[in-house]
């Protein structure tokens, strides 16, 4: 990466960073964008360069750490092992600790749920490069099964962490580990 490349992706990350600190601090209503780039010590155009909405920048960290920690942990996987369980165990391996008071908060809002759907897609071009190499996809069919992984992957979180009509968020029974195995375990023939 080079410079300019390495001082936006820093500037992402703090804007990102500032933005979740705020809102865990004052409630995400009561973010507003130029205080998210003066924290981030940027002009509030800079910030509209990098996020269209408070709401974008303040999941922009996790889902941005997400995506990389999955790579990771799916490029370490066996070669030989089945794809389907490097992806499982992959997932699983970022979700096993409780969930955090950010993810309570990305769950319990409206606005910051829209947004980590949007941007959820990030995890897919990191996925998508793993199914291409393991299983020799052209670029289009890794990245339609890195899409449907994604997905799977989400709904498998949405039913670990269930919100509830009064606002309280309860953590499943049932793993996110299992949930997970079953979500992706219908596209197990594709990844094969």
């Amino acid at each position: 990466m080079g410079l300019r490349e390495r001082k936006k992706s820093e500037t992402r990350a703090a804007l990102s960073a500032a933005a979740l600190r705020l809102a865990l601090q004052k409630g995400v209503e009561e973010v507003r964008v130029d205080e998210i780039a003066e924290a981030a010590n940027v002009s509030p155009r800079t910030y509209n360069n990098y996020f269209p909405s408070r709401e974008h920048a303040i999941v922009a960290g996790i889902t941005a750490t997400r995506a990389l920690q999955v790579a990771e942990a799916l490029q370490r996987r066996p070669s030989g092992e089945p794809l389907a369980d490097s992806i499982i165990a992959a997932f699983a391996e970022q979700y096993r600790e409780p969930p955090t008071e950010a993810l309570a908060l990305i769950t319990s809002t409206p606005s910051l749920r829209e947004a980590y759907l949007d941007s959820v897609s990030s995890m897919e071009p990191p996925i998508a490069d793993v199914i291409a190499a393991r299983l020799g996809k052209d670029r289009l069919g890794a990245e339609v099964l890195a899409a449907a992984v994604s997905a799977a992957a989400r709904l498998a979180v949405q039913r670990w962490v269930d919100l509830r009509p009064s606002g309280l968020v309860v953590v499943s029974a049932t793993s996110v580990e299992e949930h997970l195995r079953e979500a992706i375990g219908h596209l197990a023939p594709a990844l094969r």
